[in-house]
């Protein structure tokens, strides 16, 4: 089972980074990825199993369920429900932890799943270094 992953820095502290990207429902506003993004069946953003649809400025259009959203730890586990990767079992956890040293945030962003053995080097890319370090840029640039 592959598993990407990307960590960094954000120059602003845990609680204000949580801020941004707790809200299941906020991609468009700090992923540069992200077109549009709605949560269905009026849930609210931050109640467990509440699923986002969004689409991807490419057009890609990708259903997610939020499976556990803990503020005490400022961590959101999530899966994906439909996706135009050809992936199955993803399970992708985001997480913000306080660095106390200069009051800063380490992030991370963790995602395994199950696919075919001879596109995981190209998934592991995407996801990796694509979609989790793409965040991580923006949300770099948003707290400069």
């Amino acid at each position: 089972m592959p598993k990407a992953y990307a960590s960094s820095v954000i120059e602003a502290p845990a609680s204000e980074v949580w801020a941004v990207v707790r809200d299941f429902n906020a991609l468009p506003d700090w992923h540069p990825a992200i077109a549009v993004s709605e949560i269905e069946d009026g849930r609210a953003s931050d109640q467990v199993g509440s699923v986002r649809s969004f689409s991807l400025h490419d057009g890609a259009h990708i259903r997610e369920r939020l499976l556990e959203l803990s503020d005490a730890e400022m961590t959101c586990v999530y899966n994906f429900e439909t996706t135009p990767f050809p992936v199955e079992n993803y399970l992708a956890t985001l997480r913000c932890v306080p660095i106390t040293d200069g009051d800063r945030c380490f992030i991370e962003w963790s995602a395994s799943f199950d696919c075919d053995l001879a596109a995981a080097e190209e998934h592991l890319n995407t996801f990796s270094n694509g979609v989790f370090q793409g965040g991580f840029d923006a949300l770099k640039e948003r707290f400069g």
